[in-house]
C-alpha cells in the first residue's frame, strides 16, 4: 500500500513538473520580447519579467522597443497610467518603422490634473506623413487599473481597440489615393516623457515635479497573432492572404457588433476628429475622409 501511494505520488509531481516546465516554456516575459533603450534606470523590469514599469522625473523620461520587428499584427498590450496630477507628461505606445518616410500607429496618452480625464491621442502615419489625428475621452479612469490597449493592422485597415472595444478605423485608401502602411516591418515602442510645452491644454498647464517621479506600468503583452519580419521574411506563410493556420486576423474586419460599439465610442467619447477640421483643412478634407 506504501509503495503504491508513493509511486502515485512521484507520478503526481512529475505530472505537475512537466505542467509547470510547459507553462513557463509557453509563457512571454518582457526579458524576451523587450529591450530597456533609455532613461538610465528609469525603466525595469519586474516580477520574473511580468511586470514593466516606467518612470519620468526632472532629469529624464524612460523608454523601451521590441526586440522584433513585424509587419502585420494583432498585438495587445496592457498598460497602467500614471495617476495623480499627470499634467504635462505623455505615455506614448505605438509601432513604428525606420527612415524619412517611415511608416507609425500611434497611441499617445496626455496627462492631466488630478480629476481631469485623460485624452488618448491616436494617429496613422504612412510613408512619413501623419496629421491623421483623432482624440478621445475613455470611459474609465485608466490610471485605477490596468486596462488592455490593442492594435490590429492588416492589408485592408488598422482598428485600434481598447478593452476589446474599438475606438477608431483606419482603411486602405490606397484605391484613392492614399498610402497605406504595408511594406515597412515596425517595431513596438514606448515611451514616458515630459510634453509640457504642449501636452496639456496646449501647454498652459506644467509639469509638477514636487509629484515626480511619474510612473506607468505595462503587462499581459501579447503578439501571438503577429508577423515577425526577420532576414527579409515574414514568419506568416503570406501577408496577403487568410489561412487555416490561424491568421485568420489578417482579413479580418469589424462585425455588425465592432461596428456599433465603434459607432458609440465615437459619438460619446471622440472629442477631435481630423476628418471634420475645416480650418485646418480649406482646400478640403483628406480624401480618406470621405471613406464610410
Amino acid at each position: 500500500m506504501a509503495s503504491r501511494s508513493t509511486s502515485s505520488l512521484c507520478t503526481t509531481t512529475l505530472l505537475l513538473l512537466v505542467v509547470s516546465w510547459a507553462t513557463s516554456a509557453s509563457a512571454r516575459n518582457f526579458y524576451q520580447d523587450f529591450d530597456i533603450t533609455w532613461g538610465d534606470g528609469r525603466a525595469q523590469i519586474l516580477n520574473n519579467g511580468d511586470l514593466l514599469t516606467l518612470s519620468l522625473d526632472k532629469a529624464s523620461g524612460s523608454g523601451f522597443q521590441s526586440k522584433n520587428e513585424y509587419l502585420f499584427g494583432k498585438i495587445d498590450m496592457q498598460l497602467k497610467l500614471v495617476p495623480g496630477n499627470s499634467a504635462g507628461t505623455v505615455t506614448a505606445y505605438y509601432l513604428s518603422s525606420n527612415g524619412s518616410t517611415w511608416d507609425e500607429i500611434d497611441y499617445e496618452f496626455l496627462g492631466n490634473l488630478s480629476g481631469d480625464p485623460y485624452i488618448l491621442h491616436t494617429n496613422v502615419f504612412s510613408q512619413g506623413k501623419g496629421n491623421r489625428e483623432q482624440q478621445f475621452y475613455l470611459w474609465f479612469d485608466p490610471t485605477a487599473d490596468f486596462h488592455t490597449y490593442s492594435i490590429l493592422w492588416n492589408p485592408q485597415r488598422i482598428i485600434f481597440s481598447v478593452d476589446g472595444t474599438p475606438i477608431r478605423e483606419f482603411k486602405n485608401a490606397e484605391s484613392i489615393g492614399v498610402p497605406f502602411p504595408k511594406a515597412q516591418p515596425m517595431r513596438i515602442f514606448s515611451s514616458l516623457w515630459n510634453a509640457d510645452d504642449w501636452a496639456t491644454r496646449g501647454g498652459l498647464v506644467k509639469t509638477d515635479w514636487t509629484q515626480a517621479p511619474f510612473t506607468a506600468s505595462y503587462r499581459n503583452f501579447n503578439a501571438d497573432n503577429a508577423c515577425v519580419w526577420s532576414s527579409g521574411s515574414s514568419s506568416c506563410a503570406s501577408s496577403t492572404s487568410s489561412s487555416s493556420d490561424g491568421n485568420a486576423w489578417l482579413s479580418e474586419e469589424l462585425d455588425s457588433t465592432g461596428q456599433d460599439r465603434l459607432k458609440w465610442v465615437q459619438s460619446n467619447y471622440m472629442i477631435y476628429n481630423y476628418c471634420t477640421d475645416a480650418k485646418r483643412f480649406p482646400q478640403g478634407f483628406p480624401p480618406e475622409c470621405s471613406m464610410s
